[in-house]
């Protein structure tokens, strides 16, 4: 699985997946995500990476093009990437842990519905308890709150909503 996450919205994007991942996969997946995110291209001044001999210098130069300026992490330094890390360990814990994948396409289809869910519902102690996207709703001034539950992956993860 390839990703990429904006450090100042902790804002996540799935590149790819695929089960051998090389060289020329992460080269195409880089123009795929540059491609996706458009205009947002220009706010993009560092992009950090750890050390895997997957990402060439071809993979750089992509991103380079933009105008990004490619950072590489030190030698056995998790916390160097942080961010990243603590997206793995949240994909893992609250969704891929729970669930028997079945292939590539069910990676995908779970993977794609917990961004998601990870972007525009799950909150963020960093972001003042308000996801990457952030809200889209006010609440209403009365005391007669409803509440609307959403499943999300077969009932694995809940997001709960005001209704107006």
């Amino acid at each position: 699985m390839l990703f990429v996450i904006e450090h100042h919205r902790r804002r996540v994007h799935l590149a790819g997946i695929t089960a051998h991942p090389t060289a020329a996969w992460t080269v195409q997946q880089a123009r795929n995500t540059l491609m996706n995110l458009g205009e947002r291209t220009d706010g993009l001044k560092f992009l950090i990476r750890d050390r895997d001999p997957k990402y060439t210098g071809t993979f750089d130069e992509v991103f380079a093009a933009a105008g990004t300026r490619i950072i590489t992490t030190p030698v056995r330094a998790p916390r160097a990437n942080a961010i990243c890390e603590r997206w793995v360990g949240s994909a893992r814990r609250e969704c891929t842990d729970r669930i028997l994948i079945t292939g590539r396409r069910h990676l995908h289809h779970v993977l794609s519905e917990y961004v998601d869910h990870y972007n525009t519902c799950r909150p963020h102690r960093t972001l003042s308890q308000e996801p990457p996207v952030g809200r889209t709703y006010v609440a209403p001034a009365d005391d007669n709150i409803r509440i609307r539950r959403r499943d999300q992956l077969g009932g694995l993860i809940h997001e709960y909503s005001q209704v107006a």
